[in-house]
């Protein structure tokens, strides 16, 4: 470390300006205040016991955000808090014999003291964490009045079992057909589950993403898709003969422009007629049994084989006289989705062309593309637009008008009807595990399911448990699961299911701004006071579910009376990711960066012998390939405000941020050179209210002027989260001030305005380093509590501009003048430009326009 670096001790300024900052309770925010007010939130983490930089970069942007704002004024809400409950803390307590509670408020401990470390400006008051007794019982509270009101609803389902974990999966744990943590073969079971009613409000969410100006496009367009409205025909094909109850199946469909190209009709194995249909036919049982092996993820739909078995029933074609489809099960048909029961068009669709190729069913083209009169379909099924073709009285017609055509006669033979549908399912909130939210419900034989007395919550979960075998320890505790019901006072059991962790993150947002209320979830006034979310911050990966339900949840809290608005968050940023290049050693086996160094040939080698390392892809950083670098290691050797500037100073916040030492060195060496600039300007300090001089030499003006531009563009980099752009313009700054010699009083005036704007500017960035270099200069206020500096107008404005020159419209040259320059003159130099006069050549000038400062438009015929 270098002399200068050593002159600027991180690690004691950093513990400096953290105790002060606890001590005057510098981020405690008044929720009564008069102030305009501004709430930043993070995706609050899940307690695994250890920030990775993932988190240093997240919770550094709100951070900056948060300081920014409380800067410029406003009241800032910016809190911290725990995503507790989940599997993880139970598979913890099993690999490790620890208590799922021990385990999770150990790990918050210690991550609690990392966030302290990074400086983060989180009222701590407001913490909490989700498996705290406290915000349970509110949300057993949440549940009941959920109930009340038709939202939470329990009914028999098809479901994702995992046989290792012994637990309900969502379809998005569901990885190529496995159990996400436990790698299981996942299976299909059919068991009593908890709903809550989302699908009521399918309409409503759509369109309030319309309202969502302020959130990423791809976003928006992702939670589209996840409801996936969509207007198609309900029908059915009558059986011939009645099986049971059954004399028809029913069938939805996008697609009935198609219905002269079916060639077959699939039910799903969860069918009430493939069931019936199974009593007396083993090998329908047998294929039954083995798509219940498989998940009920799309995407593994998707992708997995197409398999199928043959009824040996068959059902007339609606408008093809004597012509019969075979009714197969398939096991892509799910019974979640539109009747359970689909028609097959293989021309037209790849499941049903695999399908139909595996099994030699007929594959008959009736959309063909404009201009095509015959189309034969190979392996790739036609799904673009076209005209009918050999389709009886649909020929000729759009896809469009083919599909009105095809319901308007359906519903005149009275086989069918209009329906809209939505890909939207109600959302599953039963977990078969112990470390949750205890669902409180009581099972009575005489009553049914009991909801739990006001005044018998919390329903707590017991310490008492063994984890000594995989499955849910409240399905086998002795005594807790074992009460009276409370209609009845017959002996009773209580639901042994916890909710879905994804609960317990759809509210926290409200419950943070009145975190200590244990009468009621939150203080209605206060909730509207605060929400929606301000600024709202985290990753890509959670833009459906999180962000769906989180939507959902806060429709549900308006119409249960607890709050008076539809959306929870107003802007919406997705940060990017911090990736690490790879590296494997001579056996292929994954090793730390801090493990190899270059050799002297530059050759990549194990620190230990030397021995060969191969260097692979920059992928994002994960502790299986061993990518990653610890927090805890940068803070030491480099401090918080230097790990805070590279996180966001390399790339723009919503990309890629690839880690580098050369990346870090080099923000540690601006930190070093911030301080030193300061330092050596001290000297040449005048007093702290020293009066302005009344004229100024050119070369103060120009360090002025690059002062207060800097400040502009700085300011408007932090409105716009360009970040990145903002830290090249300090870069540039310091190195103005650095170039400066101040001999006479006016520039020494000058520079002492440019270091102080400096240091203010840095301080959302750079907070320690800001608070010493602001006590260092004179000044006895906390940094965090002075306002943002104002720019003076006439030093930011800049003193040229640079005009494009279009001719009809299309860019064909770019001039330069002073600010403010006459329009008629500026209209002279435009056509008198050497790269314009070759478009003006035997051409009648009708119209020039000038927009001042911005662009000249010459108009010719």
């Amino acid at each position: 470390m270098s002399e200068t670096a050593e002159r600027y001790n991180a690690k004691v300024n950093e513990q400096k300006w953290q105790k002060i900052w606890d001590e005057t309770d510098a981020f405690q925010t008044d929720m009564q205040t008069k102030k305009p007010t501004y709430y930043t939130l993070d995706m609050f983490p899940y307690p695994s016991g250890k920030l990775h930089m993932g988190h240093v970069r997240n919770y550094t942007i709100t951070d900056v955000i948060a300081r920014f704002k409380k800067s410029q004024g406003y009241e800032v809400l910016h809190p911290m808090g725990w995503d507790a409950f989940g599997l993880p803390a139970e598979n913890a307590a099993l690999d490790r014999g620890l208590h799922p509670k021990a385990w999770t408020y150990s790990n918050i401990a210690s991550m609690r003291e990392q966030c302290k470390m990074l400086g983060w400006s989180f009222d701590w008051e407001k913490e909490f964490a989700t498996c705290d007794v406290d915000y349970y019982h509110q949300q057993q509270r949440l549940f009941l009045d959920f109930l009340k009101q038709g939202i939470a609803y329990q009914r028999e389902a098809e479901v994702n079992w995992d046989p290792v974990d012994h637990c309900v999966l969502a379809n998005e744990e569901v990885v190529d057909g496995k159990g996400w943590r436990s790698g299981a073969l996942v299976e299909r079971r059919k068991l009593k589950q908890w709903f809550f009613n989302i699908t009521r409000y399918a309409d409503e969410l759509l369109d309030g993403l319309k309202t969502l100006n302020e959130w990423p496009e791809k976003v928006v367009t992702m939670q589209e898709n996840w409801i996936g409205k969509s207007t198609g025909l309900r029908f059915w094909f009558p059986l011939q003969t009645k099986i049971a109850a059954h004399d028809k199946i029913e069938v939805f469909t996008t697609r009935p422009d198609t219905i002269f190209g079916a060639s077959f009709v699939a039910l799903s194995a969860g069918h009430p007629l493939s069931i019936e249909l199974a009593k007396n036919n083993k090998d329908i049982q047998n294929f039954i049994d083995e798509c219940a092996k498989g998940g009920t993820a799309a995407a593994d739909i998707e992708t997995a084989e197409k398999k199928g078995i043959d009824t040996g029933l068959r059902v007339p074609h609606p408008f093809i006289p004597d012509h019969f489809l075979p009714v197969w099960i398939a096991n892509f048909v799910l019974m979640g989705y539109g009747t359970g029961a689909v028609f097959g068009c293989p021309a037209h669709d790849q499941r049903d062309l695999d399908f139909a190729r595996k099994y030699n069913l007929s594959v008959k083209a009736v959309v063909v593309p404009q201009g095509v009169t015959e189309l034969v379909i190979q392996e790739d099924a036609f799904t673009g637009d076209g005209l009918i073709v050999n389709s009886e009285f649909l020929n000729g017609l759009t896809i469009a008008e083919a599909k009105k055509t095809i319901i308007a006669k359906f519903e005149a033979i009275n086989q069918g009807k209009a329906e809209t549908q939505y890909r939207l399912r109600d959302w599953g909130v039963s977990r078969q595990r112990y470390w949750g939210c205890p669902i409180p419900i009581v099972h009575c034989p005489n009553c049914g399911p009991v909801p739990v007395p006001d005044h018998h919550l919390p329903i707590t979960l017991p310490e008492d448990v063994e984890f000594d075998r995989p499955g849910n320890p409240l399905d086998r505790h002795p005594t807790w699961k074992h009460v009276s019901c409370p209609t009845c006072g017959t002996n009773a059991t209580r639901e042994t299911d916890t909710m879905a962790t994804f609960v317990d993150s759809s509210w926290y947002f409200a419950r943070f701004i009145d975190p200590s209320n244990n009468e009621t979830l939150f203080d209605k006034e206060l909730v509207n006071k605060w929400l929606p979310v301000d600024q709202y911050v985290g990753g890509v990966e959670h833009a459906v579910l999180h962000l769906l339900y989180a939507r959902f949840f806060t429709r549900a809290l308006r119409d249960c009376g607890y709050l008076d608005l539809d959306e929870p968050f107003k802007r919406l940023f997705t940060q990017g990711m911090i990736t690490h290049q790879t590296f494997q050693d001579q056996n292929g086996k994954w090793v730390y960066p801090t493990e190899i160094k270059k050799n002297d040939a530059g050759k990549w080698v194990m620190i230990e012998d030397e021995s060969p390392v191969t260097v692979g892809d920059v992928i994002k950083m994960s502790k299986s390939k061993k990518n990653t670098v610890d927090p805890q290691e940068i803070i030491d050797a480099y401090g918080a405000d230097a790990a805070r500037l590279f996180v966001m100073s390399d790339s723009p916040p919503e990309k890629d941020l690839e880690w580098t030492s050369g990346g870090i060195d080099g923000a540690w060496r601006f930190v070093n050179r911030v301080h030193r600039l300061v330092h050596e300007g001290l000297a040449l300090y005048l007093p702290v209210r020293e009066p302005k001089p009344e004229t100024f030499s050119d070369e103060a003006l120009t360090l002025r002027k690059t002062a207060h531009r800097s400040l502009a563009a700085y300011t408007e980099s932090l409105e716009r989260f360009q970040f990145n752009a903002g830290i090249a313009r300090l870069r540039e700054f310091a190195n103005a001030i650095s170039g400066f010699k101040a001999q006479s009083f006016d520039q020494k005036w000058a520079l002492n305005e440019a270091l102080l704007l400096l240091v203010q500017m840095i301080n959302p960035l750079m907070p320690h380093l800001a608070e010493e270099l602001w006590q260092a200069m004179g000044r006895t206020q906390l940094l965090v509590n002075t306002p943002w500096p104002k720019t003076d107008p006439a030093l930011a404005k800049k003193d040229t501009v640079t005009m494009g020159i279009q001719v009809n419209g299309k860019l064909r040259a770019t001039i330069t003048m002073p600010t403010g320059t006459e329009p008629k003159i500026v209209e002279e130099t435009a056509l008198s430009h050497e790269s314009i006069l070759p478009w003006l050549q035997d051409k009648q000038i009708k119209k020039v326009v000038v927009v001042p400062d911005r662009i000249v438009n010459v108009v010719v015929a």
